[in-house]
């Protein structure tokens, strides 16, 4: 992996994750806002925690297992945030910018799974 991409990715999922964090905190105290909310906060958190162990795999494939963890993550975390807006717990307005950093990061992510699971399989 390319140190510099990867330093960048580390700071996007942080910053990622310190964005979850503060939607939770802002959510309604409601309990269907905080169940949902919780499960959000671990998803969202967990793109980042695992990120960090995909940049410490010892092969390749450990790097697509871990990566491949990352990747339901990731996809979990929109799915919780699309349930806060179609279930009016959180406006679209409000909660587009999170929304599209969580579709970009899936993107990435995903992406990169991709291309290492199925250039381990030539």
């Amino acid at each position: 992996m390319n140190a510099e991409l990867t330093q960048q990715m580390r700071k996007r999922t942080m910053q990622f994750s310190v964005r979850v964090v503060k939607m939770f905190r802002a959510l309604p105290k409601a309990e269907e806002a905080r169940v949902i909310g919780k499960q959000v906060l671990r998803s969202g958190t967990a793109v980042g925690a695992n990120y960090r162990a995909v940049c410490r795999a010892r092969s390749s494939a450990e790097f697509v297992a871990k990566m491949g963890v990352v990747v339901e993550e990731a996809d979990e975390t929109v799915y919780w945030l699309e349930l806060l807006v179609e279930c009016e717990i959180v406006t679209s307005r409000r909660m587009s910018s999170l929304l599209q950093e969580a579709n970009e990061l899936l993107a990435i992510m995903a992406a990169s799974y991709s291309t290492a699971h199925w250039g381990r399989h030539r």
